[in-house]
């Protein structure tokens, strides 16, 4: 058994020493509401009025004023019309007098409590009522949302279904966000034809830029397909040359080991700067990072499951701060039951493909399909990594483990 190299950079590590160097793409744009679905914010959008712009009910019911109401026993109000959402009642609530108001309505001058209707019998004009009231209650007060000159949404936050309904209530037609992330990728090697073109003998199909197109579309970035390019330095380095003119991101996978063709390194080198290259992962120890001219450049293995591995444990969150997104909490994880023995090295995480599920009022977890780097089947099948820590030397079934889910990283 070979022993792991003891200058492999640890998970934690590498991954602060990324995010402590990039910074946010500089340039913004000015989109209308619909278009920033997906989009970063690059300014704070600021309140223009106050949400809900006026005080109003909670609920259907009746307004009315609370020193109106008893103590105990029931008290008779005489109802003097009715409020909607859209056409308020335009008079003002005298003693003894109650309107009915519908949830959304503003509240009538004079009234300050809302009663829910269940809480009353109606008569003809009148409505008679009980004690126990608080004063204030059922009413949603001007400004409650949102105050006017208040920061509704931040600047690095990612604009969702929900942001876009936000904007749209403060009558706000267009917010400022940064520009997408421009990302080149390209895999590299002679033994890759790309689909719809016939395999020549020891030739493989390429997977991985269907991967990182997938990924890399849920991110929201502008891409550039580079294809397939030979394991020929001078074709290698043209590649290069083209995606740092193009982009702010160039990902490769392949040609990051140490074999006799893994060119990627040492070119990157010569163009610009390796940071590291050897983490304690398993599977994708080898992955560069560095900078070619004015593009970040990740090197993912070749293997498929290593490049989504590494992508999502080291170039997602990295990509997220380039378009300007607040530094996010880790992944969520959780503690199962694994159903099998685990064997494990020390010395690196290992995330294995697994799938939960829930039994007995409790997770429990178990590997799924070949644990091959190669093997994208197995990823399909699963739903979740468990994650074997850095220094854990096996596990024995009916232990617990950690679990990172899929839904929502994948």
């Amino acid at each position: 058994m070979n022993p792991l190299p003891e200058d492999m950079l640890s998970i934690e590590d590498a991954r602060r020493a990324i995010l402590e160097r990039i910074t946010p793409v500089g340039a913004h744009e000015c989109v209308q509401v619909r278009d920033a679905l997906g989009r970063v914010l690059a300014k704070d959008v600021i309140a223009p009025c106050n949400v809900p712009a006026h005080d109003n009910s909670a609920m259907d019911g009746y307004a009315v004023r609370f020193d109106d109401l008893p103590s105990a026993g029931e008290a008779r109000l005489n109802v003097v019309g009715t409020a909607f959402a859209g056409q308020p009642f335009s008079g003002q609530i005298g003693p003894g007098q109650a309107v009915r108001i519908m949830t959304g309505a503003p509240i009538p001058a004079g009234a300050d409590t809302v009663l829910a209707q269940e809480t009353t019998r109606s008569e003809e004009r009148s409505v008679f009522v009980g004690g126990g009231h608080r004063r204030g209650q059922n009413l949603r007060r001007a400004g409650e949302d949102l105050a006017v000159d208040g920061v509704a949404l931040p600047a690095g936050k990612r604009c969702g279904p929900a942001e876009l309904g936000l904007i749209a209530s403060l009558g706000i037609a267009e917010v400022t966000v940064h520009r997408r992330l421009r990302v080149a990728f390209f895999s590299t090697g002679d033994e890759l034809a790309s689909i719809g073109h016939p395999l020549a003998p020891g030739q493989i199909y390429d997977s991985n830029r269907y991967t990182l197109y997938g990924a890399l579309t849920r991110l929201g970035c502008e891409l550039l397909d580079m294809g397939v390019i030979p394991d020929e330095p001078a074709k290698i380095e043209a590649a290069f040359r083209a995606a740092a003119d193009n982009a702010d991101v160039i990902l490769t996978s392949g040609g990051v080991s140490v074999g006799e063709a893994d060119f990627i390194r040492e070119l990157v080198n010569r163009l610009g700067e390796v940071s590291f290259w050897q983490i304690a992962i398993k599977p994708g120890r080898p992955m560069a990072f560095g900078r070619v001219g004015n593009a970040w450049m990740f090197g993912l293995p070749g293997n498929p499951v290593a490049v989504m591995v590494t992508f999502h444990a080291f170039v997602r969150d990295a990509l997220l701060a380039l378009q300007g997104i607040a530094p996010l909490p880790p992944a969520p994880s959780f503690d199962a039951v694994c159903g099998v023995d685990l064997r494990k090295r020390p010395g690196r995480r290992e995330y294995v493909r697994a799938r939960f599920e829930w039994r007995d009022g409790a997770p429990h977890v178990a590997p799924v399909g070949s644990q091959g780097s190669g093997v994208l089947k197995s990823m399909s099948e699963a739903n979740c990594f468990i994650v074997l820590a850095h220094q854990c030397d096996g596990v024995s079934a009916g232990e617990r483990v950690a679990v990172q889910p899929f839904e929502g990283l994948m």
